[in-house]
């Protein structure tokens, strides 16, 4: 029932009046990771601002197996692009930690990177002249499969009310080259995708989000307790509300 056309067009209507608001004439700045997402965004924002005004940004942490994917992206779309490599940054930061006697999680080393990229597209788009793109999709965030303050940051987000496999019919639409589409997504640490992480398909996840339907009892309980212990990340910092005395 997804209608790819129509909400390709109103998409890229959205990001247009949105910068209109929040940034008239300033550019999109895009973390370019090589995967559908980034791809996906960028390509809206191409069709939405043209490409003069699209920044793609290559992050690698290291030596990246996958950062060809980044360059093709790039090159198709026509955009200008720069690279900064964070292992420097990762490793100052958890160098430091570890010299003042923290002992560094798994969790911390998963999370870093991510959230030192962030600090990097922020640092470009302020010298830019930029607004910074999220590029988080509703598949990833029903589950918590994102970073706060990492990926899941961002000044605009094309992509966070759709499922994986509505960004995929987009991307396809775009005529985005296919292997970028349906690249399978991993966590850039291990061999393992982000399916073998979670658990479940991102299909099997994407029409339960749709429909409420997921016929695996076991694996719907595992969604379900994901999206609950993890709901706080799409919300906003909540505040005590101070009420002075009259």
């Amino acid at each position: 029932m997804f209608n790819a056309e129509k909400t390709t067009r109103e998409a890229i209507q959205w990001i247009r009046d949105w910068f209109e608001v929040n940034g008239k004439d300033c550019n999109a700045v895009i973390g370019i990771s090589g995967g559908k997402d980034s791809s996906i965004v960028a390509a809206l924002c191409v069709e939405a601002l043209g490409k003069d005004r699209v920044i793609g940004v290559l992050m690698p942490n290291g030596e990246q197996a996958d950062i060809d994917c980044s360059k093709a992206l790039v090159a198709h779309l026509g955009i200008p692009y720069y690279v900064c490599n964070i292992q420097k940054a990762v490793n100052g930061v958890l160098e430091s930690l570890q010299e003042s006697g923290v002992e560094i999680s798994r969790q911390t080393k998963v999370n870093l990177p991510p959230r030192i990229r962030m600090s990097t597209l922020y640092a470009l788009s302020q010298s830019m002249n930029g607004r910074v793109a999220n590029t988080c999709n509703l598949s990833e965030d029903w589950v918590g499969y994102s970073t706060r303050y990492g990926d899941a940051a961002g000044d605009f987000s094309p992509l966070g009310k759709l499922t994986v496999q509505e960004v995929k019919a987009i991307g396809k639409y775009l005529n985005l080259p296919t292997f970028l589409v349906e690249k399978v997504p991993s966590d850039g640490l291990t061999d393992r995708t982000d399916e073998d992480n979670l658990g479940f398909t991102y299909a099997m996840l994407d029409e339960y989000i749709r429909t409420g339907v997921c016929a695996d009892e076991e694996k719907k309980a595992k969604i379900d307790r994901l999206h609950v212990m993890n709901e706080f990340k799409l919300k906003p910092i909540p505040c005590f509300e101070y009420r002075p005395e009259h």
